[in-house]
């Protein structure tokens, strides 16, 4: 079914250093998606952050979805079909993540072309929708748990759709081809690691409430065992069933029919006690849904041009302005306290006008072209200073009107963004290259799993904000009849002369935003390695009193002169899971993954080379 679609380091050198590194890491041992399943006591699928070769690379947290990518790419496949195949296999392994009743944003670079596209796959909430959806009886907004868990925080699923009109825009291969190795995945079974049984662990009390969850993710009541084999029999039935009847099953028929029975009367125990509050989803919502395709975001930085996703995404237009204020900065000769402390006050100030002023476009006059005009980045970077540290929450600017260090309203703190999502980045040997970034929202989603489907619907409408930040202030993302909630999500690919040279993005709510930024600048400005510049330790602000840092800063003598010039600072123990493919000199791929981060990532490459 077709649906609507509605200057100083230069990559170029810095990749020059990869190529040594790519010579000493292997690529996995896969040669399948189902290389690793079907053996109850089989250790972890391997997993390597470093890949370098021929032929194409796909880069994602997970080894058998990245084989699943690889797989299609060995078979004539070109990016969009592979990155397809990963995120289908994803929706078994990760299905805390990302899945079919969930959404996402898609970027693709066209080799022919030469031009970037994106598809806004966002979900969407309900016709019935209006500002007060969050709000109690009382007036005031809702426990945040209880909107979490319940059919009140789900929007329609974006993600089949997407699948659907990227495959009819740029694949080659059919969607039932591209489900099979994630059909098998889910049917053979995979290899529970420690990752998925601590995220299953922390989900305990609330999966168990649903019986169709418990069932799934809790057999016998009991947590999976690492290294055993998980298995998803109802999930590779569903996949099979859209690969003979197209994505449009979710959308009309009885898989929609069983989505939305389930959403506006959440299958309970009715001894657990909870009260999971129904939602207002109708058939006519998930026939009407389509994505969205529209233009992507484009700043030039250092002499690249850099591209992402658009609004409803704040991703791009954020990371783009960011880059714009500090364009005027030689971060290369920096300091390494100098460089972070630039890095997070530019961030402070993007997410203080992304506050303001980004939402749903159909919805709200979201000043796209002036957030990433470099007058207006211009008009922001004099508010830094280098002996000291902005506070926040930092007022907002107006993009339309610059004026040099002034702000234009009064300031409004960030609101809450659930931090789990998955990001795959794929190439071919045309030179196409996707970054996909998919997600359910909350670790678990909603917790509710479709009974006899095998997946778990997202509580994306939980990103909007349940009630202005501050009454003074105008918030542009309340909810609304059909509406959006705004994103952080931030795939980025990155051209130089029209050619692409890197592409990356990351999972993590609104820390997406500063993962994507500090990666780039430190590929960018600082000189790191691809791997390495996804392995550094992060600082992420977000226009907050306080910046949060991994343990490799918070135990860093840096923490110490950045607080000397009036930084505060507060410990996250993680932060992101990036991935990301680098185009060599040599026209070799290199692909990175996380080192350690959410257990490491899994780069692959069609053809390594020694």
């Amino acid at each position: 079914m077709r649906r609507p679609v509605a200057r100083n380091l230069s990559i170029l050198a810095v990749t020059a250093a990869l190529v040594s590194i790519g010579a000493t890491a292997p690529a996995s041992p896969h040669s399948s998606a189902a290389d690793s399943v079907g053996k109850a006591t089989s250790p972890e699928p391997p997993k390597t952050p470093l890949a370098v070769g021929y032929g194409g690379a796909v880069s994602s947290v997970d080894a058998d979805a990245s084989a699943a990518g690889i797989e299609v790419l060995r078979g004539g496949g070109n990016a969009v079909d592979a990155a397809i195949a990963t995120a289908a296999a994803l929706g078994v392994t990760e299905p805390y993540s990302a899945g079919i009743g969930g959404g996402g944003y898609f970027v693709y670079y066209d080799a022919k072309s030469r031009k970037v596209h994106t598809l806004d796959g966002r979900e969407t909430a309900p016709l019935t929708a209006d500002s007060s959806l969050f709000l109690g009886a009382d007036g005031k907004p809702l426990p945040f748990a209880d909107a979490v868990t319940s059919g009140l925080g789900v929007g329609t699923p974006g993600t089949p759709a997407t699948w659907d009109d990227a495959l009819d825009a740029w694949g080659s291969k059919p969607l039932r081809k591209l489900l099979k190795p994630a059909e098998r995945l889910a049917a053979d079974g995979f290899t529970v690691d420690a990752t998925f049984r601590s995220q299953t662990e922390a989900n305990q009390a609330r999966f168990k409430d649903f019986p169709d969850t418990a069932k799934l993710f809790l057999p016998g009541g009991q947590l999976p065992v690492v290294g055993s084999t998980f298995k998803n029999p109802d999930l590779a039935r569903t996949y099979g069933e859209l690969g003979r009847k197209g994505t449009g099953a979710l959308y009309r028929g009885a898989l929609a029919d069983d989505i939305v029975r389930t959403v506006n009367k959440p299958p309970v125990d009715p001894a657990s006690g909870r009260n999971a509050r129904p939602g207002d989803l109708s058939a006519k919502d998930l026939a009407r849904y389509g994505t969205l395709r529209q233009k992507p975001t484009r700043v030039g930085y250092r002499g690249l041009d850099v591209y992402s996703m658009a609004p409803s995404s704040s991703g791009g237009t954020s990371v783009g302005e960011a880059l714009n204020i500090l364009e005027g900065s030689d971060l290369s000769k920096a300091s390494e306290a100098q460089y972070l402390h630039r890095y997070i006050e530019a961030s402070r100030i993007a997410f203080a006008d992304r506050g303001r002023w980004v939402g749903d476009p159909a919805f709200e006059d979201v000043p796209t072209k002036e957030l990433l005009s470099q007058r207006y980045a211009d008009s922001r970077a004099c508010l830094i200073k280098d002996d000291k540290a902005l506070t926040s929450p930092l007022a907002p600017g107006d993009p339309r009107h610059p004026a040099p260090c002034s702000a234009a309203g009064k300031a409004a703190p960030t609101t809450y963004e659930g931090e789990n999502t998955t990001h795959l980045t794929a190439a071919d040997k045309w030179g196409n290259v996707v970054a996909y970034t998919l997600t359910i929202e909350s670790t678990g989603g909603s917790g509710i799993t479709v009974p006899g489907r095998g997946f778990l619907l997202n509580n994306e409408l939980t990103d909007f904000s349940f009630a202005p930040a501050s009454p003074e202030v105008h918030d542009p993302n309340l909810p609304g009849p059909g509406k959006r909630p705004r994103s952080s999500i931030s795939p980025t690919i990155v051209l130089k002369h029209g050619k692409p040279v890197l592409a990356l993005g990351s999972p993590g709510g609104a820390t997406i935003i500063t993962t994507v930024l500090q990666t780039l600048t430190g590929v960018v400005d600082r000189g790191l390695p691809l791997v390495d510049a996804i392995a550094a330790p992060r600082a992420s602000q977000r226009n907050q009193a306080t910046t949060e840092l991994e343990p490799g800063l918070w135990d860093s003598p840096l923490r110490g002169r950045l607080e000397s010039l009036g930084h505060g600072f507060r410990q996250n123990p993680e932060i992101g899971a990036a991935t990301g493919v680098q185009r060599l000199p040599d026209g070799r791929w290199l692909a990175a993954a996380e080192k350690v981060r959410r257990g490491g990532g899994s780069a692959r490459v069609v053809y390594p080379s020694s």
